[in-house]
This record gives structure tokens, C-alpha cells and sequence, in this order.
């Protein structure tokens, strides 16, 4: 569910059962992960990380990534992008 979106980026809540998972994609810009409840498995180029409540990680941009729900769990998916001045 989409909580707000512009041409600065969005912000995104995802809920999962356990088991769910997105398969992997790349996104164009940084994207900064916050698990709000339950346990997730983020896999980022190749390496997992595990991820609890509270706890935040930022995916690079045009890195592949899995993110995966190892039990029922929501988390805040924050992407903003670049504005055109300030990559230079």
C-alpha cells in the first residue's frame, strides 16, 4: 500500500506471511528497508541479511535484491530519488 508517492520518491508498507517473498528485481535509487514487525531475509548482491523489528538497511541502487518474509511481518520500503541539480 502505497502511504505517499511524488516525483521525490515513495513510500511503500508491505505486510508478508510467512514464506511470501518479492523475487528479485533492481530498483534505479537507493532504497532504505524498515522491518516494523516480524523477521525478514533481505538477499542484496548476493549476501543475506537478516532483519528484525526495528531494524533498518539500505538496498543500493541497481543492486539485485530478494526480500523475504521468514515469518508474518510488515515493513516500510522509503525510496527517494535524486533530484536533477544534485547529481552533477
Amino acid at each position: 500500500m502505497w502511504l505517499a508517492r511524488t516525483a521525490a520518491g515513495n513510500i511503500t508498507l508491505f505486510a508478508f506471511d510467512a514464506g511470501e517473498e518479492l523475487s528479485e528485481h533492481t530498483a534505479p535509487f537507493d532504497a532504505l528497508v524498515l522491518t516494523l514487525s516480524g523477521a525478514l531475509v533481505l538477499t542484496i548482491g548476493g549476501r543475506d541479511v537478516q532483519t528484525t523489528p526495528q531494524s533498518a538497511v539500505l538496498i543500493p541502487a541497481n543492486v539485485p535484491h530478494v526480500v523475504r518474509a521468514t515469518e508474518p511481518s510488515r515493513m516500510l520500503l522509503i525510496m527517494l530519488r535524486e533530484r536533477e541539480q544534485e547529481r552533477g
